[in-house]
């Protein structure tokens, strides 16, 4: 197939979500009246306390969402937020547009004169003011990220893989950019697998920046990533953006334990539950792959355990009453006193 040729099946084919459906339906949604969804905001946030689920919804509240309700900011903290914050009624449109109708979507149920302070991008820090992100580092204090599903139409995609783990090639799969998308420097953890395993003949490992021509490689679909047992889930600037869909499929994610999170909940994660653990540097990768290779049960095994935790995340009416629940102890935890 002819490069051009290539890069037309892969448009049609990649298997992503479709942006031109999601900014429609981002457009369609702004119709609706957010006075009347703040009418609604009350009765809908009351049918939490009525439902099957309550304990679940609200562990994960709390997860996402661990400032206190309230005397969560001192007397100063408080004046660096009026100044830094802004009343959701008057958030500008934000680069890239999807953190503004991610996050809209959800503070359009609340007054317009809340505040909040909304971070766009893949946020690796802690910042100094309770602030809504879509990632956040694991480990240490970092109660004042507060996570939306941000960015959703990229990272919250899903498969229907029919293809048996069985019936899938003994090798692991790795595409992706290793350049920074911020400063142009290098994902290093990226970078060093590159060198390790590039013509490995246990990993078919490529890349899709033209900076590094000795590992470029043609973009393939998500389809044809199923073709292997193994997919590699590196992370990038934040989190590993194809984790969601390796996990969905019947395929394993095979990463290092991670260090960033989002909606997702990566800090919930399991090793050898969820996915394939392996040591940061990569030096048992070969080993764990043929392991699994030879216990296709333990690798099965690992597949239900994905499968049952995305099925989580699949309950729109749900996911809507925790976002609104998040952004609700968000706002109250932050108001002036």
């Amino acid at each position: 197939m002819s490069t051009k040729a290539r890069k037309i099946y892969y448009n049609l084919h990649s298997g992503k979500n479709s942006k031109l459906a999601y900014f429609a339906r981002c457009y369609l949604r702004r119709c609706m009246p957010s006075r009347l969804l703040q009418s609604r905001r009350q009765s809908l946030l009351d049918e939490v306390q009525q439902r099957a689920d309550k304990d679940y919804i609200l562990q994960r509240v709390d997860y996402y969402c661990r400032l206190n309700e309230a005397g969560e900011l001192s007397a100063e903290d408080q004046v660096d937020f009026l100044r830094q914050s802004m009343p959701v009624g008057k958030q500008p449109v934000l680069h890239p547009k999807v953190y503004y109708f991610d996050s809209m979507q959800y503070a359009r149920w609340f007054p317009p004169t809340s505040r909040w302070i909304l971070l766009p991008g893949d946020i690796t820090h802690v910042p100094q003011l309770p602030s809504i992100v879509k990632s956040r580092p694991l480990g240490g204090d970092n109660h004042r990220s507060v996570l939306l599903n941000l960015d959703k139409v990229r990272h919250f995609t899903f498969v229907n893989d029919r293809k048996p783990f069985t019936e899938k090639k003994d090798q692991a799969i790795f595409r992706g950019l290793i350049a920074q998308v911020r400063d142009g420097g290098l994902k290093t953890n990226r970078y060093d697998f590159m060198e390790k395993f590039f013509g490995h003949p246990m990993v078919d490992a490529g890349v899709i920046d033209k900076r590094f021509p000795e590992w470029l490689t043609e973009k393939i679909t998500i389809a044809e990533h199923l073709d292997y047992k193994f997919v590699m889930a590196l992370e990038g600037n934040d989190v590993a953006s194809n984790l969601k869909w390796i996990m969905s499929s019947n395929s394993v994610a095979v990463m290092p334990p991670p260090t960033c999170e989002t909606w997702f909940m990566e800090g919930t994660l399991i090793p050898d539950y969820h996915y394939i653990a392996i040591k940061p540097d990569y030096s048992d990768l070969e080993s764990r792959l043929q392991y699994f290779i030879d216990h296709p049960d333990e690798a099965q095994a690992i597949i239900d355990h994905a499968h049952d935790y995305v099925a989580q995340f699949r309950n729109a009416r749900r996911e809507l009453l925790i976002s609104l629940l998040v952004l609700d102890r968000y706002f109250r935890a932050t108001a002036s006193q």
